[in-house]
Parts: C-alpha cells; sequence; structure tokens
C-alpha cells in the first residue's frame, strides 16, 4: 500500500507537516507490527526518514551507509536526506 498524504489548500506547510507527522506515527506502528515497509521501489524521503529504523535493522542501515560513503565520500549528494552522516 503506499499512502500519499495530500495537503489541503488551507494549511500552511508547516502546520500540514506537523499532521503528517502524527498521522506517519500510527501508520508506520502499523507497518512495523505486520513487517512491512516503509519504502518500496524509491528513496525514503524526508517524512519517513525518521522511521527507517522501524523496517531496517542497524546492520541494513550500517550497509546502507556503507554504500552511501562510497559512492558519495564528499557527502554532496542530497545532503541529509536520508542519513546524517
Amino acid at each position: 500500500m503506499h499512502l500519499n498524504i495530500l495537503k489541503p489548500e488551507n494549511l500552511s506547510k508547516d502546520e500540514f507537516f506537523a499532521k503528517c507527522q502524527v498521522v506517519n506515527k500510527y501508520v508506520f506502528e502499523t507497518v512495523k507490527k505486520y513487517d512491512g515497509s516503509i519504502s518500496a521501489e524509491h528513496g525514503v524521503g524526508m517524512t519517513k526518514k525518521p522511521y527507517l529504523n522501524y523496517t531496517r535493522s542497524e546492520e541494513e542501515i550500517g550497509y546502507m551507509k556503507a554504500l552511501k560513503q562510497v559512492f558519495d565520500p564528499n557527502g554532496i549528494m542530497n545532503p541529509g536526506k536520508l542519513f546524517d552522516l
């Protein structure tokens, strides 16, 4: 299931992001409970970044960070988008 929440025109970006964080917590807790994934065929995205450890082990995240270092040793490609290195 891909969940995309659309911003109502009457909400500021900050209000919308805050409300999404509340919803995301419940959604991603359920995903974690059923061994799902917070992301599939593309990147995690800024909204899901804090929840990566819900569906990826420390070992998997370690491998991801190692690959990021190999392909982007200077940290210039999308800095801070997935990891805070």
